[in-house]
């Protein structure tokens, strides 16, 4: 849990040592008290001056004036630790997922990480403010309470000093207990989170298939484990408390029942007020250290838990991501052109690799389109050239230029990418067409309606009064799976890139509009390079180049018609979904 420490920002630490400062001066105010109530116990006993007993009293109530002041401070000055640091935590959690590549991503499960950055940070930092708190104030209450009692009686000592065994034992038998079920509760969480997630992202397909019991016991099952988990742990503290309580009021019972054998074997009124006055003032003490172990003993409860939550954290700051900046911001002197020289890639940890041997070059103004069977490798070899992962072996090379040499921006800046599941976010039309490309700037209407009719939006842009400005709703539920597609491939033209990749962005497409939309693209980013995955034979016909991936092999390259003659693959493929005479006619 130190290691978190390094992201507490100087103003943070100084509020830590305002923390410190007030503490110290509150338990001073705190301890000071009893030596004066024993003064008083003195003047009120052997009738001493009223004066000099509101003189004591003023005094005493200063001191409480003074700690309820300090312990204001320290609140105020917690609460601003506590709440930074929980945003500087969230926000370099937040920049390190970002710049994760697709290989750490595959790492923690979405549900797992949104947990993490809410759950666990509040876990974090409950320690931290309750801590800055307790552990120190407890610490230097018990010690300085303990100081001040020697010597004031061997008895009452010794009573003190089981009673802190007693706790020590009560504490730490509670702890043993709860610290692995504490462990647990935070995977039960991510687990109850992912069941909630897949039940409300896959709400049509639970309720296509009448799947909504079965869903409800999956959940019911998170959550049942996740409750009996909790309810152990509230259970075993139920008695924590309590045992405490018992505590102290035993010690303060065997404290008094002791100081009435001392005061009633003690000879002379005098010497009985005295021991009367240290029995007083000992008895503060001795509730002030028991109280000290009851706020450590809160810090234990939250503690482990906090540890899990702060270890967590951790496996996300310091996961180290694989893909790197290049030195510069190269730049090539051929533009939109693509190459790929002997390119092979392998998954972690994976056997066999998904590409290997892959090598053709594009240049300006081509299409090169890639088709091959579910599980070719044709997704994964487009992913390559915006480096969402890193060849295992060759080289990916983008305007003559190895695409490691650039800064990941200044190379995604050339591409415009439309991913195989349309993703849009919570927003307008025209804030998700232009989406990233004008650095914050107002996107331009004009522009916005020109991508939009390119990618054959007209009926979308006529669906309300509100044209592109009509509200997309989040993940884009209230738009079909073509007009999402449509959306997102007006997003990557919006851009205007040198190179478009589309990961099998036409299959929600008819075809009447897919081939529509693919004559319009062609005249409209002639200029540009344009990287093709498809499935469907009449989307890949017309490309420049048609690469044929088998098992992550290049197995064909060409166009349609000589691809038809010399490649088996891909004239299975063709004959899948055409017929002879069809083929003939395209």
């Amino acid at each position: 849990m130190g290691k978190l420490l390094k992201y507490m920002t100087w103003r943070q630490w100084l509020y830590v040592l305002g923390v410190v400062f007030f503490v110290v001066v509150s338990v001073w105010c705190t301890l000071t008290m009893p030596d004066y109530m024993t003064k008083v116990t003195q003047l009120v006993e052997t009738g001493g001056a009223v004066s000099e007993v509101w003189k004591y009293g003023g005094i005493m109530l200063a001191c409480a004036v003074g700690d309820l002041c300090c312990a204001i401070l320290v609140g105020l000055f917690t609460a601003q630790v506590a709440s930074r640091f929980a945003a500087s935590l969230r926000d370099n959690m937040y920049r390190k997922v970002v710049s994760f590549s697709m290989e750490e991503y595959s790492s923690f499960s979405t549900s797992s990480l949104l947990t993490r950055a809410t759950n666990d940070v509040q876990q974090v930092t409950m320690v931290i403010g309750m801590g800055l708190q307790a552990f120190l104030k407890a610490p230097i209450i018990a010690v300085w309470a303990f100081v001040k009692i020697l010597g004031k009686g061997q008895t009452w000592l010794m009573i003190t000093g089981i009673a802190i065994v007693i706790l020590i034992c009560v504490i730490g038998s509670n702890l043993i207990l709860v610290i692995p079920k504490f462990k647990k509760i935070q995977k039960l969480t991510d687990n109850l989170n992912r069941v909630a997630r897949e039940n409300l992202t896959g709400v049509r397909v639970v309720r296509a298939y009448n799947a909504e019991e079965y869903q409800s016991e999956k959940y019911d099952g998170a959550n049942t484990a996740l409750m009996k988990n909790h309810l152990f742990t509230g259970r075993i503290m139920a008695y924590l408390f309590p045992s405490i309580q018992a505590v102290m009021s035993g010690t303060s019972l065997a404290i008094y029942w002791a100081g009435a054998f001392i005061i009633q074997n003690t000879a002379g009124a005098g010497a009985k007020i005295a021991v009367f006055s240290e029995l007083v003032t000992f008895m503060a003490y001795a509730v002030q250290i028991i109280m000290a172990f009851m706020m450590i003993s809160m810090i234990f409860i939250l503690l482990p838990r906090a540890m899990v939550s702060a270890d967590r954290i951790n496996q996300i700051l310091d996961k180290e991501t694989k893909i790197h900046d290049g030195s510069h911001a190269a730049e090539g002197e051929s533009k939109g052109t693509v190459e790929f020289r002997d390119v092979a890639f392998s998954y972690p940890d994976a056997e066999e690799p998904v590409l290997s041997g892959i090598s053709f070059e594009a240049s300006k103004g081509d299409v090169v389109a890639f088709i091959g069977s579910t599980g070719s490798g044709k997704s994964t070899l487009v992913n390559l050239v915006p480096r969402f992962y890193d060849v295992t072996e060759g080289q990916v090379l983008v305007d003559g230029v190895d695409v490691k040499e650039y800064t990941q921006h200044d190379l995604r800046e050339k591409i415009g990418y439309v991913s195989q599941k349309a993703i849009l976010f919570k927003g307008t039309l025209a804030s998700n067409v232009a989406y990233g490309a004008d650095d914050g700037a107002s996107p331009s209407e004009e522009k916005v309606k020109r991508a939009m009719e390119i990618a054959q939006g007209h009926d979308i842009l006529a669906k309300t009064e509100q044209g592109i400005y009509q509200e997309v709703a989040q993940g884009g539920s209230n738009f079909s799976g073509g007009q999402k597609q449509r959306i997102s491939i007006a997003r990557a033209i919006y851009k205007n890139p040198e190179i478009f990749i589309f990961d099998d962005s036409f299959s929600a497409l008819d075809y009447k509009t897919d081939k529509v939309l693919r004559a319009t693209l062609k005249k409209e980013t002639k200029d540009a390079t344009t990287l093709i995955v498809a499935q469907r034979i009449g989307t890949v016909k017309d490309a420049d180049q048609i690469i044929v991936l088998d098992e992550g092999k290049m197995v064909g390259k060409g166009k349609h018609a000589d691809l038809l003659k010399d490649c088996e693959v891909y004239r299975q493929i063709a004959y899948s979904q055409l017929s002879e005479e069809e083929l003939k006619n395209a």
